[in-house]
């Protein structure tokens, strides 16, 4: 979105997200690193915290997840920093949060994910806790630390000073586990895992078809009776089962049943043009290899290809959301080399 961001790494490897990644040529770096810059420092000695400490000084934000106690030990502690540039604002990113008697502990997204509700409900009923597939922990943290850096931002318009942001992995995982807690508070309801389905919510599941999978979101009551007519069972929508969204709530697996039957009787091209006929919210569950031949990615532009030496041609997400009047664009490429940006940075910021 137009920030200008370093990335201090560590001397040698430099970042681990470097070799993370599927295949002999890991790509992921692609993606997390471009529009950055890559200056090398070891923070563990004195001259590359100085080196650090000069860059802060200059820098509107400070980003770090490391565990809590570990800048101090550094001599880089966010409050004598605060003492040096006093419009900084410092993301501090970590397992359980700088405070409480869990903060010294080692944390990573997945065992946020645990501690702040996610994995004890993803998953079936008969199996143990699943993953998501993505690091949405990791994701969430990133997103609300984000968050917490816009605000502090506009608060520093007015006045004039930076602040600390304290962002723990596991309560940006509770941020987004909905009723969970008052629901069991309150009505001593305990979420599960309920595997594909969402408990309460029907239609709303995935259905096979003749040649693949097919997911419909048919819960209201008028977007239900769509559905109904282009089942050709315009019966459903009155009948007493159905009829209501309490009413399919508690009648959710015979009704799965029922669409399941009607859906494995055609192909998913066919289900799709129905879906689309009568208006109901139904979509294909899309891999990489579909979403690079979607038209509808190709039309918004929400795969780009950049240029990478060494890999050609390396297609990725591109930024989002999308602003009218100030577009987000990626800029640079990620940083091949650790440290590769070293003279400039320090020659633009340092002034060396």
């Amino acid at each position: 979105m137009g920030a200008e961001v370093v990335k201090i790494e560590p001397p040698g490897g430099g970042d681990p997200m470097r070799a993370w990644g599927q295949g002999d040529n890991p790509t992921w770096w692609q993606v997390i690193a471009r529009n950055k810059y890559s200056i090398e420092a070891d923070l563990k000695t004195p001259e590359g915290q100085n080196l650090a400490r000069r860059l802060i000084e200059k820098a509107d934000i400070l980003i770090e997840n490391f565990r809590p106690g570990t800048l101090e030990k550094w001599s880089l502690d966010p409050r004598d920093l605060l003492q040096l540039n006093e419009r900084l604002i410092v993301i501090r990113v970590s397992g359980y949060g700088q405070t409480g008697p869990y903060a010294s502990r080692a944390g990573f997204g997945g065992i946020a994910e645990a501690m702040g509700g996610w994995r004890k409900i993803v998953g079936e009923p008969d199996r143990v806790p699943a993953r998501m597939g993505v690091s949405i922990g990791d994701t969430l943290a990133a997103t609300y630390g984000c968050m917490g850096a816009l605000a502090a931002l506009h608060e520093r318009e007015s006045s004039g000073r930076g602040q600390i942001v304290d962002v723990a992995l596991y309560e940006s995982v509770l941020q987004v586990m909905e009723g969970l807690i008052p629901e069991w508070a309150i009505a001593g309801h305990k979420r599960e895992r309920t595997g594909s389905k969402l408990p309460g919510i029907a239609p709303s599941n995935v259905y096979r078809c003749l040649d693949g999978e097919y997911l419909i979101g048919a819960n209201q009551d008028s977007v239900f009776a769509r559905l109904c007519s282009a089942m050709s069972r315009p019966e459903l929508a009155c009948d007493p089962r159905y009829a209501t969204h309490i009413a399919r709530g508690q009648n959710q697996n015979e009704l799965d049943e029922i669409i399941d039957a009607w859906t494995a009787t055609i192909s998913v091209n066919e289900l799709e043009a129905l879906m689309i006929e009568h208006s109901v919210p139904a979509g294909r569950i899309l891999d990489a290899e579909d979403m690079l031949s979607d038209p509808h990615f190709a039309a918004r532009e929400a795969i780009i290809t950049l240029d990478v030496p060494g890999l050609g041609a390396v297609p990725m997400q591109s930024p989002a959301p999308k602003l009218s009047r100030t577009p987000s664009s990626v800029r640079r490429r990620a940083p091949q080399e650790v440290g590769q940006d070293s003279a400039e940075i320090r020659k633009r910021w340092l002034g060396e």
